[in-house]
């Protein structure tokens, strides 16, 4: 479930929006997009009351996504996530740039590579990053492939930017991998 973009936004809100604004206005490459909006989202992580506490709700069942602002000419959207103890992604990518930051406790990510194609398409473990408070990352398609859960025992709150419309799309998800996941 969802939020209704644009609505109950703090002044803090309000100022990441127009940051990310004006980098998303300079139209660089998606690479260098997610590199310049996750050095403008660091600041804004460490601040208290950036998130009203509608967007700290959780979901018993699964992550919850609430969609802080999508920019009316769809260019990019801010997304708070609120991932309950052991909830995490399916092995996915992204229809856009990406970038993660953590607001309150830390992000476990595995990051992967895809490697073969058709039938001997796999995946393969890349790396294992443990996100935490504080920090942001960004990254573009392709070459962007991974699962991201909450291995705390406590919530995990994040903010995340995408270089697309979410309210629109639904997901930031490009594509799911359900292919075996082989040592290297």
């Amino acid at each position: 479930m969802t939020s209704a973009p644009n609505m109950h936004r703090t002044p803090l809100l309000a100022e990441l929006v127009s940051a990310v604004r004006d980098v998303v206005c300079l139209e660089r490459s998606p690479a260098e997009s997610a590199r310049l909006v996750a050095r403008q989202l660091e600041p804004f992580l460490s601040r208290p009351n950036l998130l009203p506490a509608e967007y700290r709700a959780g979901d018993p069942e699964r992550y919850r996504q609430h969609i802080v602002h999508a920019e009316p000419d769809g260019s990019f959207s801010v997304v708070a996530l609120v991932w309950q103890p052991g909830q995490q992604t399916p092995i996915h990518d992204h229809v856009a740039w990406c970038v993660t930051g953590v607001y309150e406790g830390a992000e476990t990510e595995r990051r992967y590579e895809l490697r073969g194609e058709g039938t001997t398409a796999r995946l393969v473990p890349a790396a294992d990053v443990v996100n935490g408070p504080g920090t942001a990352c960004g990254f573009a398609p392709p070459g962007d492939i991974h699962l991201v859960r909450n291995a705390e025992e406590s919530t995990v709150i994040s903010v995340h930017v995408y270089g697309a419309d979410i309210s629109k799309l639904g997901t930031s998800v490009r594509r799911l991998y359900d292919l075996p996941v082989a040592e290297s």
